[in-house]
């Protein structure tokens, strides 16, 4: 990661060392506030399709004698399609809140749609489990509360229900990663969930699920890739993670995803992309993922290719997502010059240079990017300059946004710094200081507070 400091030139004896201080003394924190804005971020209930219901009008709030009724013709009901239909009705009702809260406080009512999550009819395992979905997505903390308990049936059922965790009912599997993943971001969840999972075989599984493949189902790997997300995120305990091959699992599927998005223009394959690049992001910040080089069965270049592949896709079909993956991008290139030369070696400086009028922290991210790659030394600054990089900079200049002219600004010292003879180029045009925005270049100012690349390790 790159952050940017306050001062003018200075020597190039100890210009780098101090950058590097700096950036350790920040990078703590900066983790810190990057993790915790994922994990706020939940996302909402996806419906398939809008049901058909009597009336054709929204379900109404249920009554405790209407919850028993429910219940007890689900466990009893002398036909299979009798009972799905009570379980279904319950769960139109569980999305009012007034509902919820009526259902927590009957005596039992959690114990039965776990007995019936754990039956071995499968329209009724889907059912309760949806029933699960609405409780899970609550924004109520009693009703969170209550739901810890089903927690212990889910990892039972996720990592014993066969050895191979492959279930012939995909739907129940996916509703299931779904409830987990939203127990998974509860304020409770780091310390009495996440020790639980991975007290489990549970996120073995949950990387098999993930492996790419013909026997890869979209559903249910956008719903464990999340939950894989949030537990790497509270940082209970990475290491794990990683030793059980997490990093090559999520670099396949990164491959996989680039591959698909070349072969489809489908707008759902971002619903996995995001926890990949989000998942992986985070990885490589943890020390141990230093120590697993083993696990990269592939070259940079295709990483780095594969990734420019799904930005590229993004600024067509997503731009929302283009911070993701200059996020990875950025977490690669900060710590490796391996990654950085394959940056340079496939000629993909201009590419870059094309994202940055998208949006402000796009262009933040793209200009800490290459700080990283100016950073590693003259050789690289080499390749960096002039080429196109010295028109954007100029232009960057003139821009209204305060962060992406100290960027720029940081860059261009970075290149001074190694490159001393660029200073004394002839004709550069000087930016007007009449722009809204611009500073002179002793007062470039510190970061603000606001956070937009965080993600990276000395």
């Amino acid at each position: 990661m790159w952050n940017r400091r306050q001062g003018r030139l200075r020597p190039a004896g100890c210009g780098v060392e101090e950058l590097r201080r700096r950036r350790r003394e920040r990078e703590a924190a900066l983790r810190k506030a990057r993790r915790e804005q994922q994990l706020v971020s939940k996302r909402l209930l996806r419906e398939d399709a809008l049901e058909e219901t009597g009336g054709g009008g929204v379900a109404t709030i249920l009554g405790e004698a209407e919850i028993q009724q429910f219940l007890q013709l689900a466990q009893r009901g002398t036909e299979e399609k009798e009972r799905e239909k009570a379980l279904v009705s319950l769960r139109r009702g569980l999305q009012h809140p007034e509902t919820q809260q009526t259902f927590i406080r009957l005596e039992g009512s959690m114990r039965t749609l776990v007995g019936l999550l754990t039956s071995n009819q499968a329209l009724l395992q889907l059912e309760a489990a949806r029933c699960l979905h609405e409780l899970s997505h609550s924004e109520q903390p009693a009703v969170a509360e209550a739901c810890l308990p089903a927690t212990s049936y889910l990892l039972t059922y996720l990592s014993g229900h066969s050895s191979d965790f492959i279930s012939p009912h995909m739907a129940v599997l996916e509703a299931l990663g779904y409830a987990l993943s939203q127990l998974l971001q509860a304020r409770e969840a780091p310390e009495k969930i996440i020790p639980s999972v991975l007290g489990s075989t549970l996120p073995q599984h949950m990387l098999q699920l993930l492996q790419p493949g013909p026997k890869l189902s979209p559903g249910v790997a956008v719903e464990f890739a999340w939950c894989l997300h949030y537990i790497i995120c509270s940082q209970v305990n990475n290491v794990l993670l990683i030793t059980h091959g997490a990093l090559s699992t999520l670099e396949l599927l990164l491959l996989d995803l680039a591959g698909a998005v070349q072969r489809t223009e489908d707008a759902g394959l971002e619903l996995l992309a995001c926890p990949v690049l989000r998942g992986l992001s985070n990885l490589l910040t943890e020390a141990a993922a230093e120590d697993v080089g083993g696990q990269m069965q592939f070259g940079d270049e295709r990483v780095v290719a594969a990734l420019f592949i799904l930005l590229q896709f993004f600024l067509r079909k997503q731009s929302s997502l283009l911070p993701e993956g200059l996020w990875l991008l950025n977490n690669l290139t900060a710590n490796s010059p391996s990654f950085c030369t394959s940056l340079l070696s496939l000629d993909l400086i201009e590419p870059l240079l094309q994202l940055l009028p998208v949006s402000n922290v796009v262009g933040v991210l793209v200009l800490t990017v290459l700080c990283n790659v100016a950073e590693k030394g003259p050789a690289y600054c080499q390749q960096l300059w002039p080429g196109p990089l010295l028109h954007s900079l100029l232009d960057i200049l003139a821009f209204s946004d305060i962060e992406v002219v100290d960027q720029s600004l940081e860059l261009l010292q970075l290149l001074f710094l190694y490159r001393p003879e660029v200073c004394f180029l002839p004709r550069l045009p000087r930016p007007s200081c009449s722009n809204q925005g611009y500073r002179p270049w002793r007062s470039v100012r510190q970061p603000s507070s606001r956070i937009v690349c965080v993600l990276s390790r000395r």
